[in-house]
Protein backbone atom coordinates (compact mmCIF):
# COMPACT_ATOMS: atom_id res chain seq x y z
CA UNK A 1 0.00 0.00 0.00
CA UNK A 2 0.63 3.20 -1.03
CA UNK A 3 1.84 5.89 2.23
CA UNK A 4 -0.51 8.94 2.90
CA UNK A 5 1.28 12.07 3.03
CA UNK A 6 0.03 14.57 5.06
CA UNK A 7 0.44 18.09 4.13
CA UNK A 8 0.50 21.00 7.32
CA UNK A 9 -1.78 23.26 6.38
CA UNK A 10 -0.08 26.73 5.03
CA UNK A 11 0.64 29.39 7.69
CA UNK A 12 -1.64 32.56 8.16
CA UNK A 13 0.39 35.45 6.91
CA UNK A 14 1.59 38.08 9.26
CA UNK A 15 0.61 41.45 8.16
CA UNK A 16 3.52 44.34 8.97
CA UNK A 17 2.10 47.61 9.16
CA UNK A 18 4.58 50.52 7.96
CA UNK A 19 8.37 49.09 6.86
CA UNK A 20 9.44 47.78 10.44
CA UNK A 21 11.85 50.72 11.62
CA UNK A 22 11.40 54.28 12.51
CA UNK A 23 12.04 57.30 10.20
CA UNK A 24 15.29 59.03 11.12
CA UNK A 25 14.88 62.41 12.32
CA UNK A 26 15.67 65.47 10.07
CA UNK A 27 19.09 65.55 11.95
CA UNK A 28 20.08 62.43 11.44
CA UNK A 29 19.51 62.06 7.61
CA UNK A 30 21.43 65.61 7.62
CA UNK A 31 24.38 64.09 9.34
CA UNK A 32 24.71 60.74 7.45
CA UNK A 33 24.67 63.01 4.10
CA UNK A 34 27.70 65.50 5.50
CA UNK A 35 30.50 65.14 4.31
CA UNK A 36 33.37 67.75 4.21
CA UNK A 37 33.58 69.95 1.46
CA UNK A 38 37.38 69.50 0.59
CA UNK A 39 38.68 66.17 2.38
CA UNK A 40 41.74 65.58 5.05
CA UNK A 41 44.25 64.27 2.77
CA UNK A 42 44.16 65.93 -0.53
CA UNK A 43 47.74 63.73 -1.80
CA UNK A 44 45.62 60.43 -1.05
CA UNK A 45 42.42 61.82 -2.48
CA UNK A 46 44.35 62.91 -6.27
CA UNK A 47 46.31 59.87 -6.40
CA UNK A 48 42.68 57.81 -5.94
CA UNK A 49 40.48 60.48 -8.15
CA UNK A 50 43.89 60.03 -11.18
CA UNK A 51 44.16 55.89 -10.78
CA UNK A 52 40.27 55.36 -11.81
CA UNK A 53 40.58 58.25 -14.21
CA UNK A 54 43.23 56.15 -15.44
CA UNK A 55 41.16 52.80 -15.25
CA UNK A 56 38.41 53.97 -17.49
CA UNK A 57 40.52 55.55 -19.99
CA UNK A 58 42.19 52.46 -20.14
CA UNK A 59 39.35 50.49 -20.62
CA UNK A 60 38.11 53.12 -22.83
CA UNK A 61 41.03 52.39 -25.28
CA UNK A 62 40.42 49.02 -25.16
CA UNK A 63 36.69 49.20 -26.19
CA UNK A 64 37.55 51.71 -28.23
CA UNK A 65 40.22 49.56 -30.35
CA UNK A 66 37.83 46.49 -30.21
CA UNK A 67 34.98 48.46 -31.65
CA UNK A 68 32.28 47.98 -28.45
CA UNK A 69 29.79 51.18 -29.80
CA UNK A 70 29.65 52.20 -26.27
CA UNK A 71 33.15 53.52 -26.50
CA UNK A 72 33.48 54.99 -29.97
CA UNK A 73 33.45 58.42 -30.95
CA UNK A 74 30.74 59.80 -33.23
CA UNK A 75 32.12 59.23 -36.66
CA UNK A 76 32.19 55.97 -35.73
CA UNK A 77 28.82 55.09 -34.42
CA UNK A 78 25.84 53.42 -35.67
CA UNK A 79 24.62 50.78 -38.04
CA UNK A 80 26.03 52.27 -41.20
CA UNK A 81 29.17 52.79 -40.32
CA UNK A 82 29.86 49.47 -38.99
CA UNK A 83 28.35 47.47 -42.13
CA UNK A 84 30.96 50.63 -43.87
CA UNK A 85 33.76 49.38 -42.08
CA UNK A 86 33.14 45.59 -42.15
CA UNK A 87 32.77 45.85 -45.97
CA UNK A 88 35.92 48.14 -45.94
CA UNK A 89 38.40 45.69 -43.90
CA UNK A 90 36.69 42.58 -45.79
CA UNK A 91 38.76 43.63 -48.75
CA UNK A 92 42.11 44.32 -49.96
CA UNK A 93 42.26 48.22 -51.24
CA UNK A 94 45.05 50.21 -53.78
CA UNK A 95 45.08 52.72 -50.33
CA UNK A 96 46.56 50.69 -48.35
CA UNK A 97 49.66 50.80 -50.46
CA UNK A 98 49.60 54.50 -50.62
CA UNK A 99 52.67 55.21 -47.29
CA UNK A 100 54.64 52.76 -48.27
CA UNK A 101 54.36 54.41 -52.10
CA UNK A 102 55.12 57.88 -50.15
CA UNK A 103 58.26 56.37 -48.81
CA UNK A 104 59.33 55.47 -51.87
CA UNK A 105 58.63 58.66 -53.25
CA UNK A 106 60.49 60.42 -50.99
CA UNK A 107 63.58 58.09 -50.70
CA UNK A 108 63.63 58.59 -54.91
CA UNK A 109 63.63 62.25 -54.91
CA UNK A 110 66.35 62.18 -52.17
CA UNK A 111 68.48 59.78 -54.56
CA UNK A 112 67.46 61.74 -57.96
CA UNK A 113 67.17 65.61 -56.81
CA UNK A 114 66.00 66.45 -60.42
CA UNK A 115 63.61 64.14 -61.21
CA UNK A 116 60.55 66.07 -61.08
CA UNK A 117 58.48 63.49 -63.14
CA UNK A 118 58.39 61.51 -60.14
CA UNK A 119 55.33 63.53 -59.29
CA UNK A 120 52.90 62.27 -61.87
CA UNK A 121 53.51 58.83 -60.78
CA UNK A 122 52.48 60.11 -57.29
CA UNK A 123 49.65 62.09 -57.81
CA UNK A 124 48.32 59.19 -60.29
CA UNK A 125 48.54 56.64 -57.23
CA UNK A 126 46.74 59.44 -54.88
CA UNK A 127 44.08 59.50 -57.54
CA UNK A 128 43.80 56.20 -57.81
CA UNK A 129 43.20 55.99 -54.00
CA UNK A 130 40.58 58.57 -53.81
CA UNK A 131 38.80 56.90 -56.73
CA UNK A 132 38.88 53.44 -55.42
CA UNK A 133 37.71 54.69 -52.09
CA UNK A 134 34.53 56.59 -53.65
CA UNK A 135 33.61 53.51 -56.00
CA UNK A 136 33.62 51.34 -52.38
CA UNK A 137 31.67 54.32 -50.71
CA UNK A 138 29.18 54.07 -54.01
CA UNK A 139 28.85 50.66 -53.93
CA UNK A 140 28.43 50.75 -49.67
CA UNK A 141 25.83 53.30 -50.20
CA UNK A 142 23.59 51.71 -52.86
CA UNK A 143 23.70 48.63 -50.33
CA UNK A 144 21.95 50.45 -47.28
CA UNK A 145 19.57 52.13 -49.47
CA UNK A 146 18.74 49.12 -50.92
CA UNK A 147 18.16 47.28 -47.35
CA UNK A 148 16.53 50.66 -46.14
CA UNK A 149 14.47 51.32 -49.25
CA UNK A 150 15.43 54.76 -49.71
CA UNK A 151 18.70 56.34 -50.64
CA UNK A 152 17.60 59.48 -48.37
CA UNK A 153 18.14 57.23 -44.92
CA UNK A 154 21.80 56.80 -45.83
CA UNK A 155 24.04 58.99 -43.71
CA UNK A 156 25.58 61.90 -44.74
CA UNK A 157 29.48 62.03 -44.70
CA UNK A 158 29.69 57.96 -45.52
CA UNK A 159 31.76 58.62 -48.64
CA UNK A 160 34.80 60.35 -46.74
CA UNK A 161 34.45 58.14 -44.23
CA UNK A 162 34.95 54.90 -46.30
CA UNK A 163 37.46 56.69 -48.56
CA UNK A 164 39.78 57.44 -45.50
CA UNK A 165 39.32 54.11 -44.13
CA UNK A 166 40.53 52.39 -47.09
CA UNK A 167 43.91 54.62 -47.53
CA UNK A 168 44.58 53.37 -44.13
CA UNK A 169 47.19 50.43 -43.12
CA UNK A 170 45.09 48.05 -42.37
CA UNK A 171 46.71 46.82 -38.57
CA UNK A 172 46.63 50.55 -38.09
CA UNK A 173 43.04 51.33 -38.64
CA UNK A 174 40.80 52.66 -35.54
CA UNK A 175 38.12 50.49 -34.59
CA UNK A 176 40.48 47.29 -35.47
CA UNK A 177 38.96 45.24 -38.18
CA UNK A 178 36.50 42.91 -36.70
CA UNK A 179 35.83 40.79 -39.56
CA UNK A 180 38.82 38.77 -41.62
CA UNK A 181 39.71 39.52 -45.51
CA UNK A 182 37.42 38.10 -48.24
CA UNK A 183 34.15 37.62 -45.76
CA UNK A 184 31.28 38.06 -47.38
CA UNK A 185 29.71 41.15 -44.93
CA UNK A 186 25.80 41.54 -44.94
CA UNK A 187 23.69 45.09 -43.86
Amino acid sequence: MAKKTVEAPPEPEVLVNGKGRATPSRREREAANRRPIVVADRKAARRQSRTRESEYRERARIGLANGEERYLPARDKGPQRKFARDWVDSQWTIGEFLIPVFVLFFVATLLIPAATWLFFPLYGYLALTIADGLFRAAVIRRRIAQKLGDKTKVERGLNLYVVMRSAQFRNLRVPKPTVKRNTRVEF
